[in-house]
């Protein structure tokens, strides 16, 4: 566990684990190119300088600035097996995903907008598991959490009633009460965000929801980038420059319309060139007497009008 280890014997050994896992698993469970630059991209394979004892299994080797570097075949492959053992159970709602650092919380709601199991974003009250006097009582059949050192009251309440726990795992995490554990890095943003999608992909393709193919029409068209967390700073400040864009248009639209019509340009040319009446009318004269309930002339004999 000590060697240190070059980038290309990691990225040799990471293939020939990559391929490992593909003459295991079935041909429709098998990891695609896509999926592993997936996960190398968001740095699913960086744990951290602690290794845990009970994470050994899943460590390949330890760069020389003392980072574990996380095998990404065993990854997929805990991965596969968590969104199998998902994929049996009849009733969504009995899946309960919790998250309590913030970099998940958009991730466990994401998840659950498109599977239908109970989010916990936040913190964990105690006694959701096992005080039935509480409003925010729950029994579910399995839960998943983010990170095992920070949500440790939801798994040692689990552990208490008896429910089984699919945990992401980094390095440095004990598996204690956790029965599946997926081995990934839970520190960032990025990947905490790729590995939520992946489990609700790989569910979704399970339960038939979803076909298998690349994301797009012929897969499933949501990208990634709904799982990640957004700071709310960032949210706040792109508001204000689309508002800031808009109100900018509006008033330059104002301005054309206010200047077209004090030059005139859209006044009638027949307003212009209007010419004055033939007859000239006496506006000192008295109005003839006439019987108002008789007939009106023809129109010759009026004069004109």
């Amino acid at each position: 566990m000590n060697e240190l280890v070059t980038l290309e014997d990691f990225y040799s050994n990471q293939n020939q684990s990559i391929r490992h896992v593909r003459r295991q698993a079935p041909a429709c469970l098998q990891a695609t190119e896509d999926d592993i630059q997936l996960l190398l991209a968001a740095q699913c394979h960086i744990g951290t300088k602690n290794c845990d004892k009970t994470m050994e299994p899943y460590v390949y080797k330890r760069r020389a600035d003392g980072i574990h570097v996380i095998n990404v075949g065993k990854t997929w492959e805990k991965l596969v097996l968590a969104a199998r053992i998902l994929s049996t159970i009849d009733n969504p709602n009995d899946v309960c995903v919790i998250s309590a650092r913030p970099y998940g919380h958009r991730a466990v709601l994401k998840y659950a907008g498109f599977t239908g199991a109970q989010p916990i974003a936040g913190r964990f009250t105690p006694g959701n598991f096992t005080n039935y006097i509480t409003r925010s009582f729950k029994e579910p059949r399995v839960i998943i959490v983010t990170d095992p050192r920070v949500d440790h009251q939801a798994i040692r309440e689990a552990a208490y009633v008896n429910i089984p726990v699919i945990a992401f795992c980094d390095t440095d995490a004990s598996l204690k009460f956790v029965d599946v554990a997926i081995p990934t890095n839970n520190k960032s943003k990025h990947a905490i965000g790729l590995m939520w999608y992946l489990l609700c992909r790989e569910v979704l393709r399970l339960r038939g929801t979803v076909p298998r193919g690349p994301t797009g029409p012929s897969g499933w068209d949501v990208l990634p980038d709904l799982f990640f967390y957004r700071d709310p700073e960032e949210i706040e400040r792109e508001a204000a420059d689309k508002a800031a864009a808009a109100a900018a248009t509006a008033e330059a639209e104002g301005e054309g319309a206010q200047a077209a019509e004090w030059s005139g340009e859209g006044a009638p040319e027949a307003a212009f060139a209007a010419q004055p009446t033939e007859q000239a009318l006496d506006w000192s004269a008295e109005p003839a007497a006439g019987d108002w309930n008789a007939e009106p002339a023809a129109a010759g004999e009026a004069g004109g009008w």
